[in-house]
């Protein structure tokens, strides 16, 4: 009786009446998302994220000719190395790619390795699949180059197989790992039957191994196996890093079998030499056919990508005209997607709101908070949640791209505290040289707008804006480690705490001896007033000491802890997935809250320190530019310029991370017209006193991710998440930072219940979610990792590991230089910052090609 396979296809129903060029392998014992559909629903969710996932359960038939069909409608304009239509089928039923012989580098090591340990048979005498599979093993085992002496290739024969251990019944023998090829045609799927191969993971092996076995005459091993002529045999370890596997190597080979011309080729071959020599012309071949496929199609940024010339820069307006036209037919949507129609998402919206009004109401007050210590009150509190909502709601209603969060930032902080010392220093009026430089700031991002200077963020590549990226994260943790130094100094090494509690403490029991050594008739009740006084201030001044700097440290960790348990508790499996992603959307309110209370209500007799504020009754009192000389306001353009590089940079880097191919953005950018918004956004910031505002990370990503369907998905074995699509509404942002004005009512109560040490958590949380997604810090991790955790991203099959390792060490050494210039205790280097931000330019085009491939760079700066 015939061997029996486990896969079966049946023709299509209603087959295509063109032939497909499919580039996809296919493995036989998953499921795909669409086959739990009834009837034709799958259908409507097509394309390349449809098969994407990979499950554990049997495939059906009807699913298998769905997969057919949907190849057959879906990619008739693919372009491929191989033309005839072939895709692969697994036993394991896993969706697989053909392999880039372009792209991915270890489809030339996996062949490098064949060619130096070649282990060819050629004219193999035996019938039977069993008698092939013992000799090909035993000319691996008797390979004495190649010796594996702890591995036992007899029990290797009987893991080839299913029935291994058990006692057969009658003649079913099934294979447990192989892959075959399929040609999708107009009338159905054809297999490929002269070809097999087998994959096999030994405990004991040592190294990968694999055997080529040509058959003297085709073989009849059952359906779909009817004229075998080639056996290919891959063995390996079962712990190897996810690009060495057996199923990757044995994905080269079916890759290579695929071509029936290249198989033709190989049974006129007489020598092994030969035979090597067609391997070597077969891998030429993929690879320069695959050359010509466009790299857009990789997933880059999705800029355009003509080369930039300098008659660009001289349409003046032409950028800002097409932002408007392209964005303003959907602007009536924007207020609409969520709310009306089947697709309503106002829970959503809903959390999104909170989460933000939190999100930039702390940031607001800490900054704020660190403005007033900086200015002498000039900025305080206040002010910044004034302009944040002036700012805010202006943007949300007239910007191009909405998701894009405007917030005052850790920079512009130190702009601000260093316009300050100048001041100090050569005796000016802080408001009227603040509002000048931010005049002149606005004056020329203007003009970058108008001379479309955004274009030229295409030159930041996703390594450099990854590297700033997490600059910025940096310098969130380096603010809350500062805050809470600059407590424990206070109360906890600083030694005029001991002496002052010491003293006061002496105080209090000498007033307490004097109130009792009063005679009764003449201070009976002066005497209690002043005993329970003494003693209230005693009880004060014990707890505000040590107990002050370790609270403090407890409120700031716990609320990183809480926010970030919250946080990814959407991935546990507790509770109802809608729960589960309200309490992640509210991470932030919810641990700020808690540990507020527990800050000022639970140990309210510890003291906390908390913001300082000072009401003012007139906000909008303009700037007396009349006390300016010439010379100060020259001074000030320098200024302004330096400061309009930071915000050109800084608000163009977070939109392009906002509008990032992974986040599937439909409704267009809008660079140009935008940062004219915030040009313009800032002029009454700067002439009323007001703290300036540019787009912030990582509040923005923060904002899209809030709004975003996401699904978590398994590629061997390692588990990510992908976004599906984005709520793209103004909403959101607009009715957050219009509850941020409405803040000012509850000012200074119960604002002022909010810990600093809290709002030092707050920084840490938004800094480690920040790195959430970040290419640059996932290859950071892998550097700790070993081999075999490494997951099967774009970047580990295209590049070398050494190169990824070289690039990341010389974005750590780029990183290095930003923060020792970024965060210098001199006050003026940190003038010159936006300066080094432009010099990455050349150092990610002149200087990082000569040392790794720019084919390696393009490929780690390329999407997943």
């Amino acid at each position: 009786m015939a061997t029996k396979r486990v896969f079966h296809l049946q023709p299509c129903e209603s087959p295509s009446p063109t032939m497909s060029d499919n580039g996809f392998l296919f493995e036989t014992a998953g499921f795909l998302k669409c086959d739990t559909d009834e009837g034709g629903e799958g259908r409507e969710e097509l394309g390349e994220e449809l098969f994407d996932t990979v499950q554990s359960s049997i495939v059906s038939g009807d699913s298998l000719r769905f997969f057919v069909s949907v190849n057959l409608e879906s990619h008739l304009n693919a372009a491929d190395a191989d033309s005839s239509g072939c895709v692969l089928l697994h036993t394991s039923r896993k969706y697989l790619k053909l392999k880039n012989f372009e792209e991915e580098v270890r489809a030339h090591r996996d062949l490098d390795g064949f060619l130096a340990r070649s282990s060819i048979i050629l004219d193999e005498s035996a019938t039977s699949l069993d008698d092939v599979l013992r000799k090909m093993l035993t000319h691996v085992a008797d390979d004495a180059d190649n010796a594996e002496p702890r591995c036992n290739f007899d029990k290797a024969m009987s893991t080839l197989f299913t029935d291994s251990g058990a006692p057969r019944e009658g003649n079913v023998h099934l294979l447990s790992d192989t892959i075959q090829g399929v040609t999708a045609t107009t009338t159905g799927v054809q297999y490929q039957q002269s070809w097999l191969c087998i994959i096999c993971t030994i405990k004991d092996l040592q190294r990968r191994r694999v055997c080529i076995s040509r058959l003297e005459r085709p073989q009849n091993w059952g359906e779909n196996c009817c004229e075998v002529r080639f056996v290919i045999l891959v063995l390996a370890p079962p712990k190897m890093k996810s690009t060495k596997t057996a199923t990757e190597v044995g994905r080269t080979f079916a890759t290579m079998f695929s071509d029936i011309n290249f198989r033709q080729k190989l049974l006129e071959t007489k020598t092994e030499e030969e035979f090597k020599d067609a391997l070597v012309q077969r891998r030429h071949m993929l690879t320069s056919s695959n050359q010509r496929v466009p790299a857009v199609q990789e997933g880059h940024r999705s800029h355009d990508q003509k080369p930039l010339k300098f008659t660009n820069f001289l349409k003046i307006g032409k950028g800002m005209f097409d932002d408007i036209k392209r964005r303003l037919p959907l602007y009536p949507s924007d207020f609409t997607d969520g709310i009306t129609g089947n697709n309503k998402a106002i829970g959503k919206y809903i959390t999104t709101v909170i989460l933000m009004y939190f999100a930039v109401l702390l940031p607001s007050m800490a900054f704020g908070s660190l403005n007033d210590e900086s200015t002498g009150g000039a900025i305080d509190v206040q002010k910044t949640i004034v302009g944040q909502c002036l700012g805010g709601v202006i943007y949300a209603v007239l910007a191009g791209q909405p998701l894009v969060i405007l917030l005052t930032t850790a920079p512009l902080a130190l702009y601000i505290s260093v316009i300050r010392g100048i001041c100090d220093d050569y005796n000016l009026n802080f408001y009227a040289f603040y509002g000048c430089i931010g005049l002149w700031n606005s004056f020329f991002l203007t003009l970058y707008a108008l001379f479309n200077f955004s274009l030229l963020m295409k030159l930041f590549k996703r390594s450099t804006e990854e590297i700033i990226a997490l600059f910025i994260s940096i310098t969130f943790v380096v603010d809350a480690v500062k805050g809470i130094i600059k407590i424990f100094k206070q109360y906890y090494h600083d030694p005029k705490t001991k002496k002052e509690y010491a003293s006061k403490s002496g105080d209090n029991i000498m007033k307490f001896n004097f109130t009792n050594s009063l005679s009764a008739n003449e201070s009976v009740n002066t005497s209690g007033y002043l005993q329970n006084q003494s003693m209230l201030e005693l009880h004060t001044e014990v707890h505000c000491g040590r107990e002050t700097a370790v609270l403090s440290v407890m409120l700031m960790l716990g609320t990183l802890w809480l926010g970030h348990t919250l946080y990814q508790f959407k991935k546990s499996p507790y509770l109802h997935a809608r729960v589960r992603e309200i309490l992640s959307d509210c991470a932030l309110p919810i641990s700020v809250l808690t540990f507020s209370f527990v800050g000022s209500f639970l140990f309210k007799e510890i003291k906390i320190a908390t913001f300082n504020y000072t009401p003012s009754d007139n906000l909008f009192v303009p700037a007396p530019f009349r006390s300016l000389t010439l010379g100060s306001i020259m001074s000030a353009m320098g200024l302004g310029f330096l400061l309009s590089m930071l915000f050109f940079i800084e608000q163009n880097i977070v939109a392009s991370l906002t509008n990032a191919p992974e986040n599937r953005l439909v409704k267009g950018t809008a660079y140009h017209w935008d940062l004219f918004l915030v040009a313009v956004i800032n002029v009454p910031l700067s002439l009323f006193g007001l703290p300036w505002i540019h787009a912030a990370f990582p509040h923005a990503p923060m904002h899209v991710r809030a709004l975003a369907c996401v699904e978590e998905r398994v590629e061997n074995g390692h588990l990510y998440e992908t976004i599906v699509n984005v709520k793209e509404t103004r909403i959101t942002s607009l009715v957050a930072n219009i509850l941020v004005g409405l803040s000012l009512r509850l000012l200074p109560f119960p604002l002022q219940w909010i810990p600093k040490p809290v709002l030092y958590g707050l920084f840490l949380y938004i800094a480690l979610i920040s790195i959430d997604g970040s290419q640059f810090f996932e290859r950071l991790v892998l550097l700790l990792k070993e081999q075999t955790a490494y997951p099967p991203t774009h970047y580990i099959r295209r590049v070398p590991q050494r190169k990824i390792h070289y690039l990341t060490g010389l974005q750590v050494l780029q990183l290095l230089i930003l923060c020792g210039i970024g965060i210098s205790p001199l006050p003026y280097i940190k003038m010159i910052f936006p300066l080094v931000m432009i010099g990455m330019i050349p150092i990610r085009y002149n200087l990082l090609p000569r040392i790794i491939e720019e084919k390696y760079l393009d490929a780690m700066d390329a999407e997943h």
